[in-house]
Parts: C-alpha cells; sequence; structure tokens
C-alpha cells in the first residue's frame, strides 16, 4: 500500500449526553481523572451558580447581555434554552482543543447533543442511561438541591428524552455503584471510533 493512501487519524467530537439524574457529571469527573489527553468543554450557561459548582470548571457562568452577545458574534457552536435558563458550546475553545490534537468531550442535554450531531455529523454522541425509571426518580430526588416542583419537572421531562435514545450512536448504562464499568464501556467506545475508517470532517 502506498503509505500516502493510509487514513490519517482524526480527532474525535463527544457528546456524553442524557436525562437528568443519570450521572453525566460523574462519568466526565471519572474520564478526566483518567485520560489527559481528553478536552472537556466547559459549556457556558446564564444559571445562577449553585454553591457546589466552581467557575471555569463545571461552567462558564454569565450575564444574558452577555449570552446574547456571544451568539450575535457567532461564537457559540450550539446553544439552547433548558429549564428557562440558557445553555452554549464556545466554538473557540472546540477549534483550540481540536487544532493541538486532543479528543474533545462535550455534556450536553439531549437536545443540545441532537443540534451538534445536526452541524458535525462525525459527532459521536453516547447517552448514558440507567436501569429504570425508579432507578431515575430516586436519584433526582437525592439531589436535594430542587423544590419537588422543579423535581417533577425534571422527572417528566426525562421521560420524554428517554424516548430519543434511536437518535444516539451508543446508549451506555450508568450504575451509581459500578462508575468505572460506565467509563470503561465509553473508553471501549472512543477507541473503536478512532479507528473508524471514512469518518466525516470536523469543519468549525
Amino acid at each position: 500500500m502506498n503509505p500516502q493512501t493510509i487514513p490519517v487519524q482524526q480527532r474525535l467530537l463527544i457528546v456524553i449526553s442524557g436525562p437528568a439524574g443519570v450521572g453525566k457529571d460523574s462519568v466526565v469527573r471519572r474520564l478526566q481523572q483518567r485520560n489527559a489527553q481528553l478536552h472537556f468543554v466547559v459549556t457556558t450557561t446564564t444559571r445562577a451558580r449553585r454553591s457546589s459548582e466552581v467557575e471555569g470548571v463545571d461552567y462558564n457562568f454569565c450575564a444574558m447581555a452577555e449570552f446574547a452577545r456571544m451568539i450575535d458574534a457567532g461564537a457559540l457552536l450550539e446553544y439552547a434554552v433548558v429549564y428557562g435558563e440558557y445553555k452554549g458550546v464556545p466554538k473557540q475553545q472546540v477549534a483550540a482543543a481540536l487544532a493541538s490534537g486532543k479528543d474533545v468531550v462535550m455534556r450536553l442535554d439531549v437536545q443540545g447533543a441532537a443540534r451538534i450531531k445536526q452541524l458535525q455529523p462525525a459527532a459521536v454522541l453516547i447517552f448514558l442511561t440507567v436501569e429504570s425509571e425508579q432507578e431515575l426518580e430516586r436519584r433526582l430526588a437525592g439531589r436535594q438541591t430542587e423544590t419537588e416542583d422543579k423535581q417533577r419537572m425534571r422527572l417528566s421531562m426525562a421521560r420524554q428524552e428517554l424516548q430519543r435514545v434511536p437518535e444516539f450512536d451508543y446508549c451506555v448504562p450508568n450504575d451509581d455503584k459500578d462508575l468505572d464499568q460506565a467509563v470503561a464501556v465509553i473508553e471501549g467506545i472512543l477507541v473503536a471510533e478512532r479507528h473508524k475508517v471514512n469518518r466525516p470532517a470536523i469543519s468549525l
């Protein structure tokens, strides 16, 4: 084989998604601990920072006026309204990470994941789920960070989002008693995707 015909391994654009309560944050944190070669996108949001969250680590928090400026400037790869607040993915952050040779991981809601797939067909969409609706309800109730009305709203939304699994490339169960199992499955997915032939190019 002529060396010039050997496919060049492209960087990956990975979206980890799923309903509230499935453990997206926990999975992403464990992936960060295990793989320094992945870049984890910090989403920008207009919602208020929770006491347990760190600016620039969990989210970039900003006022609505600043978010509107980013929209007007075309600085967001995608954005959406989630539970009444805006969330968006900074385009420059993704472009810089890919240019540095790193795979990019985004933690997004189901709506944002669908938008990324529409804009970037090469994106790899991974849907996190739990064993049952009862388990999801238990996890949401265990947060103790929201009112009962908000918990009911999130559970109702989660039921709808669970119906959208067919839109994703992979579905990974996340047992909160064995987080490393879910992470190991995702790592296996990334290995396979890096060796895929004829992957569409990522264009930002």
